[in-house]
């Protein structure tokens, strides 16, 4: 099992808070090792969260979801 974590996207806050904005998978989807997941978003910084492994994906919060940097997102099996 592999987590996939919030990213942490401010460096100034490394405790800061940010959103999930859009999930691009459905739980239960099998993805590729680098498929991506998730846009997510801290003050006026996106990023796009890659799969870190293979396997069947687990959403672990929903999109719009408020979620601490380095807070698993997602698990992959």
């Amino acid at each position: 099992m592999t987590d996939v974590v919030f990213p942490p996207l401010s460096k100034e806050s490394p405790d800061a808070e940010g959103v999930v904005s859009t999930w691009f998978v459905r739980e239960g989807e099998t993805v590729a090792a680098d498929q991506l997941l998730a846009e997510v978003q801290v003050d006026k910084v996106a990023a796009e969260v890659p799969a870190p492994a293979a396997g069947v994906v687990h959403l672990l919060c929903e999109e719009e979801a408020t979620v601490a940097q380095g807070t698993p997102i997602a698990r992959i099996d």
